[in-house]
């Protein structure tokens, strides 16, 4: 069986890794922690929640060890890019976990946090810098940071970097890098652009990948529910009640959506809380502690969190209103059954939101058992045949309705 010990980190590390309760590597940890070390350049292809940040972050902590010396100040040694504010603090909170009582100094920078403070943070340099694309740019044009000695890129959830616009922010932020560099490209699908990073960013890639692009964790059950939109709070409030004390998280498409519902679950007795782009980076931070402390035991969130939550205490995600771009929802779905537990994923799903289930479904090559109602009609229109007119009561002529003055058409 392969252990951490196998895969050639440092003693160190190991003992460290085995303090946290980590004892067997999951697939994307094994397949690319050996090529890293070696000093590849990597394409990581995983399903979300299957351990891409140790997967990227011990061997790069190894490596800066093993380089030795320390950050001039300004500069960073390192640089991990990640779309979302959660997903970076996220980042940087497991990597100094690894770090604390050692020299590797770890530092992360995302919008909504003080411009000063991050200055100051920078000013005395750091190895590892975990930041959002915007606020990095926002940094070096204040000139608080240098990238000319950075010899590491990690790019985590490209894919969604990509989703969220950032590809002209990467194409500027890859030109300040020191060459050559070590580049690890880590993302839960595979499309067009992907390849264009791969190509542009990349020398000679390594691409590991440890399932099909698009496919779900297979611990996690999924059902959809049918439901008008107008009744989905109450389906909500009654299914929440079935599994009371067990945390929720539940997606929403809307800021102002979202908040909403948070209110009228609080006003139906939750504890409930919610973070979306409207909320400050704080209140985003306290929101998320107060969930992962037990505070509250339902959040409902945007996707602006659906890559930034690891919390493996969240045992139902609910898909409350469908994301429009497929993807997302497998996205949002990895938010339960993490480091090898089981979850739930409950989907509803109105009649206006029938295009967006079929989208995912076929993304994922499943279908999503129906847990109640029943579908929406789904038309189906036939091919017509050039001159022929539609065949509205068996003939072939359609029925004729009265006409609404002179020169009026028949519909077509």
């Amino acid at each position: 069986m392969t252990d951490f010990s196998t895969l050639g980190l440092a003693p160190e590390l190991t003992k460290a890794i085995a303090a946290k309760g980590f004892d067997t590597p999951t697939p994307i940890q094994a397949q690319a922690i050996p090529h890293i070390l070696e000093g590849r350049d990597l394409m990581g292809l995983a399903q979300t929640g299957t351990g891409k940040t140790l997967a990227f972050g011990l061997p790069l902590i190894q490596r800066l060890r093993q380089d030795g010396g320390r950050a001039l100040p300004g500069t960073a040694r390192a640089l991990i890019l990640a779309p979302t504010r959660e997903l970076v603090n996220q980042i940087a909170e497991t990597l100094t976990g690894f770090t604390n009582g050692t020299p590797t100094r770890v530092t992360c920078v995302v919008g909504g946090a003080s411009l000063n403070v991050q200055t100051r943070a920078l000013s005395r340099g750091t190895d590892i810098l975990v930041a959002t694309p915007g606020r990095l740019l926002d940094l070096i044009e204040r000139r608080a940071l240098s990238l000319g000695k950075t010899e590491y890129l990690v790019l985590d959830e490209a894919d969604q970097m990509l989703d969220m616009g950032f590809i002209h922010a990467l194409r500027r932020i890859a030109k300040l890098l020191a060459k050559p560099r070590q580049t690890l490209c880590f993302s839960a699908t595979m499309n067009a652009q992907m390849n264009e990073i791969a190509q542009a960013y990349l020398y000679n890639p390594l691409r590991v990948q440890v399932s099909p692009p698009g496919k779900a964790v297979d611990k996690i059950t999924q059902e959809v529910h049918f439901v008008d939109k107008g009744d989905k709070p109450t389906k909500l409030k009654a299914l929440l009640a079935g599994h009371s004390g067990e945390m929720a998280l539940v997606f929403g498409r809307t800021k102002h959506g979202s908040e909403r519902l948070k209110k009228q679950l609080e006003a139906a007795g939750f504890a409930a809380g919610s973070i979306h782009g409207n909320k400050s980076q704080n209140q985003r931070e306290r929101t998320l502690k107060a969930f992962r402390d037990g505070a509250i035991d339902v959040l409902v969130a945007t996707d602006v969190a659906a890559r930034g939550i690891d919390i493996p205490g969240v045992a139902h995600v609910y898909n409350f209103d469908l994301p429009n771009v497929p993807e997302n929802y497998i996205h949002r779905i990895g938010r339960t059954a993490r480091a090898g537990r089981d979850g739930a994923a409950i989907a509803f799903c109105a009649p206006e939101e029938i295009g967006e289930l079929r989208a995912i479904e076929k993304t994922m090559g499943v279908s999503i058992p129906v847990a109640s109602g029943e579908p929406p009609f789904e038309r189906k229109t036939q091919p017509r045949k050039p001159g022929n007119a539609p065949s509205g009561n068996g003939g072939g002529r359609r029925r004729s309705r009265p006409r609404r003055g002179k020169g009026a058409k028949m519909a077509a």
